[in-house]
């Protein structure tokens, strides 16, 4: 990692502090996400009013200027309060200090680090490099908050810097297309909460998103015109940088290819023809590793993709490599018995280390998924590991280093806790001596699309990734759940003044499925169900690229916040450690569940979208029933008799499968409840 003076001391003070676990606790009553490395809590607050101004000094730049231009614009829309853009009209409120220029192109391991004081008459921000400047705005906006004096940020002093140096998010935009817009914005929220690598997936199976002037029929015949021209892919990239975020394209080879293959079908293994994929899978065509004419194309190619993409890193996928087409060519068959590689796994270990050459012949630093992973793979590749922490490992162990994105799969509809307690060093990383552990370069986040659009990718996706963003940034001893999820309420909330609006986004497609007098019982629906985790949705219907995602299973968010409270309460009043209010919570919230079934059903039936959640409110409801009979019982310590019991625990199992394609959530609890419940 490359670090100034200023980052290298910070650094060693913030690994000094970072363990303490008082920092963590002075930092976690505060809405911050990420966790500083280390905060201090000062006395008094410091007052956002009219008069507050941002002054730059020491290294100034276009770049820093329009960093405080955005920041000042965030501010406004958080607060409604108009600010000056210029500071010279009276004593500056907000001082900051940049120690030099950053690198012209973003690099891994550039200095992050800041330095903030917040006192009750100014603000100083302080970082060695502009992009613990972007950070140190980003925290400030987040300790802004109502308080009876108005808008004020408590009194403090935070010294920061990342945990690791690679934290990224990668979005698939081949499966269902992500139009500009959609990009933009969740770039603004990967700002605020310091993630700084966007990995743009732009090929698969179903789509080449990627304008090529080379190779036309890339996009010509590949993309149904669903494209990014390269101005705007050369856009995207200086919005990012703006932002702090480094952009790794990957372009998925040799397999993944059907859309290459649609215009220049004479790279594949098979005999085609070829035509877009549009459903989903794993698929057959492969590029042909034995012909050199595969070899050249890609060498242009990726020339050409490198005067549009400067990040040092280029990733080329190599994941979930299907041999059918390979087995089935007669030339390739002889090729691999001429060239002794006995098996289908070190004929794509040819065709990587050949591209693996053509990218650094570009300068560049080869990325793949860990399929590449191989004994004489060059150390200098980077192992993204989609399998786990055990491929992580070995590449560690074998001298590679790597990322973990398993199981941070946004996709596969997991709870925020879920995300924020798997490590990238995990339990496996015992097994690595320091060295190695450091090759572990952090992780991202992966949105495949699937099963999300332009319409719901927001919602999917957030605020779940800020807790991902935090495990990648704060010290490893951070691992309060209950904290985080306070925060998280706070941050999806405020993701709103980033562009980012995911209550706006579901009550949107809660609307558009029924109406807006239906909008309050849709929502209770809702929130307690939640789409089906993993890959267990593609078992239950059939989807494609053209099918409509605008059902209760694309509107409803992965982790309901009610649902996750119910479940909190129960599991303190079955402990015997509830208070009144938690037993009033319980009883409110499983009242509201079974009575909205009456409002719901005559509005269910009225329109095709809804007409199948007709049961699932009714089970709701039903469920709700029993929660509120074992509550009861529970309370007054009156038995349940054991045919009631068991009745009720039969229509819970059935309850717990899967209807509309939605899974009732709150079933657990409420068999909890059950079971505690007192028996004859």
């Amino acid at each position: 990692m490359k670090l100034g003076k200023f980052g290298a001391a910070l650094l060693v003070a913030v690994a000094a502090l970072a363990s303490s676990a008082s920092a963590q606790n002075t930092a976690g009553d505060l809405p911050l996400m990420p966790l500083p490395a280390h905060l201090v809590r000062g006395q008094g607050q410091f007052v956002v009013d009219g008069t507050f101004n941002v002054k730059l000094t020491g290294y100034t730049s276009p770049r820093l200027e329009r960093a405080r231009a955005r920041f000042l614009a965030t501010l406004f829309r958080e607060t409604g309060i108009p600010f000056p853009q210029e500071a010279q009209y009276q004593a500056p409120k907000f001082i900051v200090h940049t120690g030099h220029a950053g690198d012209p192109v973003q690099q891994l391991g550039e200095d992050e680090s800041y330095h903030l004081v917040v006192t009750p008459s100014e603000v100083d921000l302080t970082a060695a490099d502009p992009l613990g400047i972007l950070h140190g705005f980003q925290t400030f906006l987040q300790l802004v908050q109502k308080t009876p004096q108005g808008f004020a940020a408590p009194a403090v002093t935070i010294d920061d810097a990342p945990r690791f140096p690679w934290r990224g998010f990668m979005m698939d935009v081949s499966r269902h297309f992500m139009p500009i817009p959609v990009v933009k914005r969740n770039l603004d929220a990967m700002e605020a909460v310091k993630l700084n690598v966007f990995h743009w997936h732009l090929s698969d199976d179903q789509g080449f998103r990627a304008q090529s002037l080379r190779d036309p029929k890339l996009t010509g015949d590949g993309s149904d015109g669903l494209f990014y021209t390269q101005q705007q892919m050369r856009d995207i990239v200086a919005y990012a940088r703006d932002r702090g975020i480094r952009v790794v394209p990957e372009f998925d080879m040799p397999c993944h290819t059907t859309s290459w293959f649609v215009g220049y079908p004479e790279l594949a293994s098979g005999k085609g023809p070829y035509h877009i994929i549009r459903h989903w899978g794993v698929f057959d065509a492969a590029m042909n590793p034995t012909n050199p004419q595969v070899y050249a194309f890609i060498d242009g190619f990726i020339g050409e993709m490198t005067t549009i993409f400067p990040d040092q890193y280029f990733h080329i996928g190599g994941d979930e490599c299907n041999d059918k087409e390979w087995n089935a060519n007669p030339q390739i068959q002889q090729f691999m018995r001429a060239h002794h590689l006995a098996t289908d796994a070190a004929l794509q270990a040819y065709f990587t280390a050949k591209v693996q050459k053509i990218v650094a012949s570009h300068h560049r630093i080869m990325e793949g998924w860990d399929e590449v992973l191989q004994p004489n793979t060059p150390k200098d590749v980077v192992i993204q590991s989609w399998r786990g922490l055990a491929s992580l490992t070995q590449a560690a162990q074998q001298g590679n280093r790597g990322l973990l994105s398993t199981p941070y799969y946004l996709n596969l509809n997991h709870s925020a806790a879920d995300y924020f307690l798997a490590d990238p060093l995990g339990a496996d990383a015992t097994k690595l001596t320091p060295a190695e552990q450091a090759s572990i370069l952090g992780g991202e986040a992966c949105m495949w699309s699937e099963y999300v659009s332009p319409q719901n990718i927001d919602s999917r996706t957030w605020p779940s990734l800020a807790a991902v963003a935090e495990r990648f940034w704060s010290p490893a001893n951070d691992r309060d759940v209950a904290s985080m999820y306070r925060r998280l309420a706070v941050t999806d909330t405020n993701l709103a003044y980033h562009n980012i609006d995911t209550r706006a986004e579901v009550n949107g497609m809660l609307r558009r499925m029924s109406s807006a007098q239906a909008l309050p019982a849709m929502r209770t629906l809702s929130s307690a169900v939640q789409p089906p985790r993993d890959y267990h949705r593609s078992s239950m219907a059939k989807w494609d690229v053209f099918t409509p995602l605008n059902r209760m299973v694309d509107a409803t968010p992965p982790d309901s916040a009610a649902a996750r409270r119910f479940a909190t309460d129960v599991q303190q009043i079955v402990a015997g450690n509830a208070t009144p209010e938690i037993w009033r919570d319980a009883r409110t919230q499983l009242i509201r569940w079974r009575d909205n079934d009456a409002k719901l059903q005559p509005i269910l039936s009225t329109s095709s979208l809804t007409a199948d959640l007709a049961p699932v409110s009714a089970n709701l409801a039903k469920t709700a029933t029993i929660g509120l009979q074992a509550l009861d019982a529970l309370h007054s310590k009156s038995p349940l008799s054991s045919a009631t019991r068991q009745q009720d625990m039969e229509f819970l199992q059935r309850a717990a499968k899967p209807q509309a394609v939605v899974i009732d959530v709150v079933v657990p609890s409420v068999e909890t409840l059950l079971q505690a419940a007192p028996a004859q």
